[in-house]
């Protein structure tokens, strides 16, 4: 693997360079715009007749620690499933998610709670930049292994920025439901990172095939994300909604949907299985396609049965897409999805923006009573009919679609520019690029010479 000094020399100079000047801009926009809410301020605060016990930070921080896990330990665990690409996955996902939350605080905050010229921070605001880290988390996964640190930061910067301009037009323009992101979440980051993909695609990838798949022990650090995210899962979707019952509404379908999915990625993955054996790849990923399916719907009244169905089907279509679709899209669409967003995050996450058209389109005051006001307030005060709320629905599904595969093209051809560093073809999906490995000089020697053979 040669490098030469001169590309070695800028390798070593673009990531600590761009690191500084990123923490040094949202340094200085914070210092002018950022400042604490008046749940956070010590003097605002006590100017009212409060209990600290009514504050929101013991409403919201218990979903916010599970939120933050979920980011941190489950997609950087989830996508260590890579041979050699192990620490990649979960340091970059540090990196990315830590950046990102600074951005979006930003972002996020100028189109959602800037009041008087400053942006107003709490603990909200901490769960809302969560959810953008986890948008940015799932394009990573579509372009895993393929790009090097100094790209996947660019890729952040300008995701973050249309995550927020797609979040407020679907929110707070279309006032569509989607506390748990099926549309502003999982389908924009999965769109958003297959067209990337799809831009920066290697018809040479065949080098580093042997490396994208994984071994024993892999999988099973890849099984621990996936079971934190199963078990927060909940957390995530339930996180933004308002207290009381729609909270503990949303939380009990996803809970239920997500059980679902897991008995239907079983009983799939037996079925198109090789001797009806399971695949590590089905149960990590296509498990959790209940709660992907359940984010826009799960504080509707979508009731108990119809979460196990949307997760039963979810999990199916995950399965499936894994065995089938996978290798349709990079053998005929040329899209090299490494860790199967679309599988897991694409179709469900578009499938779950559907049923939230469905069941928008069913509320009745009979059906929500008192508590349409907190889910549907539109069509609570009678400016819009629930028809006309499916319809803005589906619309919020086009409009983030649109703003995906622009998005993605965009970013693909930022993260082209020949400036920028990344892996050659036949050292993508390998540690030893940008991290110090154990044992990594017997791998480098390997390495150049399986370039010199190729060559």
């Amino acid at each position: 693997m040669a490098w030469s000094p001169r590309r070695s020399a800028g390798r070593r100079l673009q990531l600590p360079l761009l690191c500084l000047l990123l923490q040094g801009a949202t340094a200085i926009l914070f210092a002018v715009f950022v400042r604490y809410n008046s749940e956070t301020d010590a003097a605002l605060w006590h100017w009212g007749n409060h209990s600290n016990a009514d504050n929101e930070f013991y409403f919201r921080y218990p979903s916010f620690q599970d939120v933050h896990a979920m980011i941190f330990v489950g997609f950087g665990f989830l996508m260590a499933f890579l041979q050699r690409y192990g620490f990649g996955s979960v340091g970059f996902t540090f990196l990315l998610a830590a950046f990102a939350l600074q951005w979006s605080t930003l972002i996020q905050g100028f189109f959602h709670s800037f009041r008087g010229g400053y942006i107003l921070v709490g603990v909200e605001s901490m769960i809302n930049a969560d959810f953008c880290a986890g948008a940015v988390l799932i394009s990573f996964g579509a372009i895993l292994g393929k790009t090097g640190p100094v790209q996947l930061l660019l890729m952040a910067l300008l995701e973050v920025v249309l995550f927020g301009l797609n979040e407020f037009v679907l929110l707070s323009l279309l006032e569509v439901k989607d506390a748990g992101g099926s549309m502003t979440i999982h389908t924009f980051g999965a769109y958003f990172g297959l067209i990337l993909s799809r831009v920066l695609y290697r018809p040479q990838l065949e080098k580093s095939k042997h490396r994208q798949s994984s071994i024993y022990h892999s999988d099973l650090f890849a099984m621990i994300g996936t079971v934190f995210l199963w078990i927060f899962w909940p957390s995530f979707n339930s996180a933004p909604t308002a207290l009381g019952d729609g909270q503990h509404r949303t939380a009990l379908n996803t809970y239920y949907s997500l059980t679902a999915s897991t008995l239907s990625t079983f009983a799939l993955s037996a079925l198109v299985g090789g001797d009806g054996r399971l695949d590590m790849v089905h149960v990590q990923n296509a498990a959790l396609a209940g709660g992907v399916v359940v984010g826009t719907s799960a504080e509707m009244m979508l009731t108990p049965f119809g979460a196990l169905a949307a997760g039963f089907l979810a999990g199916a279509i995950s399965t499936l897409g894994y065995k089938f679709f996978t290798p349709i899209l990079e053998s005929k669409l040329k899209v090299q999805d490494t860790c199967g967003v679309h599988n897991l995050h694409g179709m469900p996450g578009a499938l779950g923006a559907l049923l939230g058209v469905l069941v928008a389109g069913l509320a009745t005051h009979e059906a929500y009573g008192d508590g349409l006001e907190s889910v549907f307030p539109l069509i609570a005060e009678g400016q819009r009919s629930a028809t006309s709320q499916a319809m803005h629905q589906l619309f919020g599904l086009f409009v983030t679609l649109t703003f995906a595969s622009v998005g993605g093209g965009l970013g693909g051809l930022l993260l082209r520019l020949p400036i920028l560093d990344s892996p050659p073809d036949s050292q993508c999906y390998e540690d030893q690029i940008y991290w110090e490995v154990p044992g990594e000089h017997e791998h480098l020697a390997q390495g150049s010479e399986e370039t010199e053979t190729q060559a």
